[in-house]
């Protein structure tokens, strides 16, 4: 896989670099478009949007890398719910103060997007964060604001439907300069809401997220970690916590929920 990174859009997204039998190897361009990343492949060096996972200029133009499911959320919660799991290194050889941010303060709603030359759509603050999905051709924005105030939405417009969870915990990557001390925006997941074919209905109760079926307990992992269904899985969705701005540069037609 390759896990990339945004700053500009806080677009966090992990593709499989496996393309028609053969293994790629990407790094970054230095070259934006829609103020994203644009990555490159040291193969044919041709070009790849980030946003897109699309190869845009070179021998490989129009091929499409294969999105997985990913997500930003703290370490806290990934120990806790992976204790055996590997993390990687910060030996790297270079000199490089991994906890640092260099955009200090971008995150802020009434901040302008860096280096965006078109004309953000108006329907949300430029810099409101939304939990955007593609979900059976749809394209759906979930504005941070709601998720969070709602800590659990189920909805059922695309497909067999989807359910977002929202856990506080983790700090934005774009706020202070030392990342842990940024303000706590919290984690999403995006799941279907399916167990064994059977469909599950979610809401938050006190501080757990729990099924309305079963009542089991939840983590924004989507694991189950309690009750009838403690040990099960569902099944998460290709999702990102971005910036409207950039979701909606290359998704014009997105459904904004609630609105």
């Amino acid at each position: 896989m390759v896990v990339t990174f945004c700053p500009l859009c806080n677009a966090a997204l992990a593709f499989d670099r496996t393309l028609d039998g053969r293994v790629y190897e990407f790094g970054t361009s230095g070259l934006l478009r829609n103020s994203d990343l644009v990555m490159y492949d040291r193969t044919s060096e041709s070009l790849w949007q980030q946003f897109t996972g699309e190869a845009i200029a070179g021998e490989l133009t129009g091929s499409q890398l294969r999105f997985l499911p990913a997500g930003i959320i703290s370490f806290g919660d990934f120990r806790e719910a992976h204790p055996d799991g590997s993390v990687l290194s910060r030996d790297t050889g270079y000199d490089r103060d991994y906890g640092a941010n260099p955009y200090v303060g971008y995150d802020n709603i009434d901040q302008s997007p860096f280096l965006f030359r078109g004309d953000p759509d108006g329907r949300l603050p430029a810099m409101e964060r939304v939990v955007a999905v593609e979900l059976d051709g749809v394209d759906i924005a979930y504005p941070f604001s709601s998720v969070t105030e709602a800590g659990v939405i189920n909805d059922s417009r695309a497909g067999s439907g989807l359910v977002i969870f929202h856990e506080g915990g983790t700090a934005s990557a774009l706020g202070e300069r030392v990342i842990a001390e940024s303000a706590d925006i919290g984690a999403t997941g995006v799941f279907r809401p399916l167990v064994d074919g059977r469909k599950l209905t979610f809401r938050r109760e006190g501080g757990a997220i729990v099924d309305e079926e079963t009542g089991s307990t939840w983590n924004i992992l989507g694991q189950a970690t309690g009750g009838p269904l403690a040990g099960s899985q569902l099944e998460p969705l290709v999702h990102g916590n971005h910036f409207w701005f950039a979701w909606a540069a290359f998704k014009p037609d997105t459904i904004i929920y609630g609105a």
